[in-house]
Formats: C-alpha cells, sequence, structure tokens
C-alpha cells in the first residue's frame, strides 16, 4: 500500500514537472517567458546608460522620438489647412507640402491643438558688433508681442559682448538665455559660422529644452502674430525678392565646384536664409550639413554667392521642407505691398552694410 502511494506521488511529480516544461517551451516559443533574457539585457542597458552618462554621449535614439515632429498627432493637414484659402499663389508643393499664406490656415484650431500639448518654440538669434547695439532690443521688443503669443517661448541670444545687452522685461511664457560667441573678422564668417554654432547649441541645450526652434536674422521687426501656424518638422522661408521669379533667375551657387552648386534647370524655390525652422532633431541635421559643406568649400578655397544661404538652398533642395511659409513671414517693404501680401507678420529693416558690417 505504502509502495503504490510512494508510486503514485512519483508518478503526479513526474506529471507535473512534464507538463511544467511543455508549458514552459510553449510560451517561451511565443515569446513571453524571457524573464532569464530580458533580464540580462535590461542589466547591459543600464551599463549603457551609465557609460552613456559617464561619456556624455548623447542618446539619440530617445531624443529623437520625443522631439519628433509632433504636429499630426491627432490632427489632420486637413483640419487646419485650407488651400483654396488663397487662389492668386500656390498654396502646396509639388510634394504636397502646405505653403502658408494669410487665409489659408485655421488659428484657432492650431492653438487649441498646441496649448493642449504644452509646446515650448526656441528661438535663436546672433547680435554680433555693430548689429548688436543696432537691432537687438528692437527685435526682442517686437517679438515678445508677436512671436508665439500665448506659447512657451524661449529667446536664444547669442553675442560677443554680454555688456551691451539690453535691458527690459519679460512677459509671462517667456525666457531668455544668453550665450557668449567668438567675434569673426569677416561679416562673412560671422554668417556662415552661426551653422556651426546653432548645432552646437542644439546639442547642448535646446534640444532638451523646445519642441519647435526657429533660426532668424536680428535684422529684422515683427509686425504682426507669427503663430503656431509656421511649426512643422522642416521649414523654409520664401524669399521676398524671388517668390514669383524663374528658378533660373535664383541666385543659386553656380559654380559646380562648389558644394552649394545647383545647375541651371534645377530647384524648387529660392529660400530665405534669414528664417528657417523645424524640431531640434532636424535643425541639428541641418546646421550640421550646412556647416560640412561651407568647410568643403573654404578647403578648397571657394565661397558661395550668398554664403550660408546658398548652401541652406542646396540643403532644402535635398532635403525638402515639410511646410514653406509666403514672403508674407520675412518681407522686405522696399518691393512696396502688392495685392497678394496681405499681412506682413515679419519684416526686413533697412539695410545700412556699410555701418554694420565694418567690425572695426
Amino acid at each position: 500500500m505504502t509502495l503504490s502511494r510512494g508510486k503514485t506521488t512519483l508518478l503526479w511529480i513526474f506529471f507535473l514537472v512534464v507538463l511544467s516544461l511543455a508549458v514552459f517551451a510553449y510560451l517561451d516559443r511565443d515569446r513571453t517567458l524571457t524573464w532569464m533574457y530580458n533580464a540580462r539585457s535590461l542589466k547591459i542597458a543600464q551599463l549603457k546608460n551609465q557609460t552613456y552618462k559617464w561619456l556624455a554621449v548623447p542618446d539619440w535614439s530617445g531624443s529623437r522620438q520625443k522631439y519628433a515632429n509632433k504636429e499630426p498627432k491627432g490632427l489632420l493637414m486637413t483640419d487646419w489647412f485650407d488651400p483654396s484659402g488663397r487662389t492668386d499663389y500656390p498654396t502646396l508643393t509639388s510634394w504636397s507640402a502646405p505653403i502658408i499664406w494669410e487665409g489659408t490656415f485655421k488659428k484657432s484650431v492650431l492653438d487649441f491643438h498646441y496649448k493642449q500639448r504644452r509646446i515650448t518654440v526656441g528661438l535663436t538669434v546672433f547680435a554680433i558688433g555693430k548689429y548688436l547695439d543696432k537691432y537687438l532690443k528692437n527685435f526682442l521688443l517686437s517679438a515678445e508681442t508677436y512671436f508665439m503669443a500665448g506659447h512657451n517661448v524661449i529667446f536664444y541670444i547669442m553675442v560677443d559682448d554680454l555688456s551691451k545687452l539690453p535691458q527690459f522685461k519679460l512677459g509671462p511664457l517667456r525666457t531668455l538665455k544668453t550665450f557668449q560667441v567668438k567675434r569673426e573678422s569677416r561679416w562673412q564668417d560671422i554668417s556662415m559660422m552661426r551653422m556651426k554654432v546653432i548645432a552646437d547649441l542644439i546639442e547642448s541645450h535646446i534640444r532638451h529644452e523646445v519642441d519647435f526652434l526657429f533660426c532668424m536674422d536680428v535684422d529684422q521687426l515683427f509686425h504682426s502674430e507669427y503663430g503656431v501656424e509656421t511649426l512643422d518638422e522642416s521649414v523654409a522661408q520664401l524669399h521676398a525678392w524671388f517668390y514669383k521669379a524663374d528658378r533660373d533667375s535664383f541666385t543659386y551657387e553656380r559654380n559646380p565646384d562648389s558644394a552649394a552648386y545647383i545647375p541651371y534647370g534645377e530647384g524648387d524655390y529660392y529660400y530665405h536664409g534669414a528664417v528657417f525652422g523645424g524640431t531640434p532633431l532636424h535643425l541639428l541635421n541641418l546646421t550640421r550639413q550646412c556647416y560640412e559643406t561651407i568647410k568643403e568649400d573654404k578647403e578648397r578655397g571657394l565661397e558661395a554667392v550668398w554664403h550660408d544661404e546658398s548652401h541652406l538652398n542646396k540643403y532644402f533642395l535635398l532635403h525638402k521642407p515639410t511646410k514653406i511659409l509666403s514672403p508674407e513671414y520675412c518681407w522686405d517693404y522696399k518691393i512696396g505691398i502688392p495685392y497678394d501680401i496681405q499681412n506682413i507678420k515679419l519684416s526686413w529693416m533697412p539695410k545700412e552694410y556699410e555701418a554694420v558690417r565694418n567690425n572695426s
């Protein structure tokens, strides 16, 4: 009787072991019982993160996800954009990117969308030498009023003399951060080196702080609301002097030896280097690539006809922008005000090159 009970117990134990192995094998086949592998992977990941922390190596996989284009999430382009709102100029590119004109967007829909997400928008501007004295205060005062009103904004100001920064009180949702940069001997080098400075700043600060970023020239003035309709992954600005011109009349770099070279018969639009924007990750790629091509030219003893603007146009030819701003977002009053310019958001200040480009 005792032997029989012992055999029965052994048989039950054997049966349970076999059943457990079968269940484990079945579940492991479906990759649900992988605790040993996961534990090992977690340890490796922890060591990797610690190594990244020690070496200060940026983890771009996490950054890419966090700072990816946020516009389409829960909002279709048809919800806020009406390409038929303007019939006097094309409102869509051949690759279906919107061209933003007054009358083509629904401001209330966009403001609600972005306020729900509590976005922060950055704005970089360089004020070097006499540009600091002449333009920075008025630029910032107008930006304080009109740039992304009602949303969090960080102004990143690059100057060569911190003692000359204008003093004024910022409103709510506004933050000002200043950085001292090296003063180049030639204004052309100041213009071109900003790509490197912006790239370095995005990597060290901006990518952790903002969802979208604009880079603008300081010799401009805001006149009306420059809002969230301008936000996207990659934003380019139509040049006021060329938005109606034939592409063969664009002032692209035509020297085939230059890294900025665009041959006749090619090109989409002529973009202004005074305004460009996008997500931090995209602008890091843009500024790095423009800086690299500028360096390539300098090593060959070359300089593109319009400096960093020429390299920017080459970049946007190869990497199409996801949104384009009409000249209303960067206008030159020397042209006058034609019928199709209905609401000027930002304009060039009168150019006094002889006064401000002399660094002596």
